[in-house]
């Protein structure tokens, strides 16, 4: 299924002919755009400067072929942008003074929702980005995620794995933000618990360039290691704990069998001299 179709009409709806006829969205040809302020809750954390230079020059050559979405802020004569966050860029750079636009009332939560939905449409959020967008919806909106699910055309896993990816951390969410991590190997990596053992197979995945399939049997290693690890740190300490048993029994004075990271120690409570003495003559001292 195509991308547009799958979700939905979308922003084509806001910029069709009839919606910019009809009283929810007025279309301005040329709009100042100084009196248009960024969207405060573009999903978007990063545009590559070289596209944006792209795109300033073809809008000099060409003009703005789509027009800019924007909203008029209650609060005073601004409009905030709702969709077109490179075009609206891209038009500064370009040194352009007014703009195309369709002026159309939305929420906050609109604001967010079809930001989102255009970025999706056009691909061009990475997971991560996706991922803090889909958190805020469901926390600062009360969505639920089958909610979001619905409005942006994906599944309820799939919106549930986006999210996961926010537990990762810091140095790995960077490496995702930045495409040097692929979302099918951040979801791999997702496997390990431990935050410096994550942190470290994530530079092993980028400086090997292992693929999604390899790092989940890495993964699988590394977890499989760990799970023997504590399998046979529990068989030791209940050999021990037996052997206290046996020889406290023997002894007939309490012992306790002590491991340390190199051996161990036998500690056997008396408390006088004659029960040293018994102690040591069983012992064949």
């Amino acid at each position: 299924m195509a991308e547009n179709q799958r979700l939905g009409k979308g922003l084509a709806a806001l910029i069709s002919a009839d919606k910019i006829s009809n009283s929810s969205g007025a279309y301005n040809e040329n709009f100042e755009i100084t009196r248009i302020a960024p969207n405060p809750y573009q999903p978007r954390m990063h545009i590559n400067p070289e596209e944006l230079i792209q795109i300033a020059d073809s809008i000099k050559e060409h003009g703005i072929i789509q027009p800019l979405i924007i909203t008029k802020d209650d609060g005073s004569d601004k409009y905030f942008l709702i969709a077109g966050e490179r075009r609206y860029r891209a038009a500064q750079l370009a040194g352009l003074k007014t703009v195309p636009v369709v002026i159309k009332d939305a929420s906050p939560q609109q604001m967010l929702e079809l930001a989102l939905i255009e970025n999706i449409q056009r691909q061009d959020l990475n997971p991560l980005e996706e991922a803090v967008a889909f958190k805020q919806l469901q926390e600062e909106f009360s969505l639920t995620q089958s909610a979001i699910a619905k409005k942006v055309g994906l599944s309820r896993v799939a919106i549930t794995n986006k999210i996961r990816l926010l537990g990762l951390p810091e140095e790995v969410k960077e490496a995702v933000l930045n495409e040097k991590l692929s979302e099918g190997h951040a979801r791999a990596l997702l496997g390990i618990t431990d935050s410096q053992s994550l942190v470290a197979a994530a530079s092993i995945v980028m400086r090997r360039g292992l693929s999604v399939r390899e790092t989940e049997h890495m993964v699988r290693k590394i977890n499989y290691g760990k799970t023997s690890s504590k399998q046979t740190n529990e068989e030791v300490a209940k050999y021990v704990t037996e052997m206290s048993k046996k020889l406290s029994s023997r002894l007939g004075y309490t012992a306790q069998i002590m491991k340390l990271t190199y051996g161990g120690k036998i500690i056997i409570r008396y408390n006088t001299g004659k029960e040293l003495d018994e102690i040591l003559k069983k012992m064949g001292v």
